[in-house]
């Protein structure tokens, strides 16, 4: 494709962009139309459109599916940043006007909804009983991902655990999260009448998380023969509820199987830990009506 110079970025430029964004994040033409509202024939012109626009090809799509070139991969981060300079922009009218309108954008991990201080949820109902026009964007991730999204201004804030702080971001505890070790009722300790020892336990194996995780948390799988790992806490519990592991889980998250017997916890007077679940934004942000009234609902 013939390479030109873009001499400005219209309206028009900006809903092709987000049309390219949203295809991008659903992985073809097909699974975007519902989300669009438009057909595939018409997802097709307006990324040729603007490919033409921008002079290059963004994605290959054909019988061997659809995938973003290295053009496109660029494309897409920098129509990210741009976006969330446009977005940071009507943020500011809004400070001017005091009146809560616009986009907010939330990271949080998995499984914090059967957390029963339902703080994040009270200030989200806040939220939008003081800013009904405000679009709010709920998305769930790693803390990983929510860190980057903080950081390159995607998120306006996030809830992750607390293991290893960036020096660019705010961390402030929200919820002290007590995690036990656990069993199906199919495992062979679900039945036992005493508590294994050390030497019990390592004779069966166990889950280790792939994510971060805090010194003690590290020393507590380190007693364990851990045989397999998982993502995320729903990922453990998929490879609890086999009947072939042990793993740790967040009491409050496991409780819906505890409450069915179809879990129990394993010598839980010292096979425990707890976590630190944070709200984290970026330093230096600029204000922001919306982030600020969900700060304060939470009284942070």
């Amino acid at each position: 494709m013939k390479s030109k110079s873009l001499a400005q970025v219209t309206d028009f430029d900006l809903k092709l962009l987000r049309i390219f964004k949203t295809v991008s994040e659903c992985g073809s033409f097909s699974a975007a139309e519902s989300l669009l509202g438009i057909t595939r024939s018409a997802i097709s012109l307006h990324m040729s459109d603007l490919e033409k626009r921008l002079g290059m090809r963004l994605c290959q799509r054909g019988r061997a599916g659809f995938a973003l070139t290295d053009e496109g991969r660029d494309i897409l981060h920098h129509s990210d940043s741009m976006m969330a300079a446009i977005e940071n922009f009507r943020q500011q009218v809004n400070q001017m006007h005091k009146h809560m309108r616009g986009e907010f954008n939330i990271g949080i991990i998995n499984n914090l909804v059967t957390q029963p201080r339902m703080r994040i949820t009270g200030a989200l109902d806040s939220l939008r009983k003081n800013g009904p026009e405000i679009r709010l964007n709920l998305s769930m991730s790693t803390a990983a991902d929510i860190e980057r999204g903080l950081m390159d201004g995607r998120l306006h804030v996030g809830a992750l655990p607390l293991t290893s702080p960036m020096s660019g971001l705010n961390y402030s505890q929200l919820y002290d999260e007590k995690s036990m070790l656990y069993c199906s009722n199919t495992h062979p300790l679900f039945n036992m009448d005493v508590e294994p020892d050390d030497e019990a336990l390592i004779q069966y194996d166990a889950i280790v998380p792939s994510f971060r995780m805090t010194a003690e948390t590290i020393g507590m799988h380190q007693m364990l023969n851990c045989t397999a790992t998982a993502t995320d806490r729903e990922g453990i519990a998929f490879l609890i509820l086999t009947g072939r592991f042990i793993g740790f889980l967040p009491d409050h998250y496991a409780a819906q199987w505890v409450e069915k017997k179809l879990m129990r916890a394993i010598a839980p007077e010292r096979m425990h830990f707890s976590s630190k679940i944070a709200i984290v934004t970026r330093k230096g942000r600029r204000p922001n009506a919306i982030l600020e009234h969900f700060l304060h609902a939470l009284d942070l």
